[in-house]
């Protein structure tokens, strides 16, 4: 059997007043921390995932075909003319 590693925890009281530091620990560390009230615990404070680099720009590529000619007017050039 694996036992696992222990998780810190802080009290809801000491969480209160080291807070901001608290969560630079855990985004610096990427260790989460369990704040506890009365010994129970209450939340998890976990680092936030990397972004992704993935550009918008692209992000579609490969997902949809282009069929047909996307420059022409959706309308014929009679109708388009009629429309005016």
């Amino acid at each position: 059997m694996v036992a696992k590693a222990r998780q810190p925890q802080i009290a809801a009281a000491q969480f209160k007043a080291k807070c901001l530091q608290v969560m630079d620990e855990v985004a610096k560390g990427g260790k989460p921390v369990i704040v506890t009230k009365r010994g129970k615990p209450m939340v998890k404070i976990v680092p936030v995932d990397a972004p992704d680099d993935a550009e918008l720009f692209g992000c579609l590529a490969d997902r949809f075909e282009i069929v047909g000619d996307i420059e022409a007017p959706a309308l014929g050039a009679k109708l388009w003319t009629g429309l005016k």
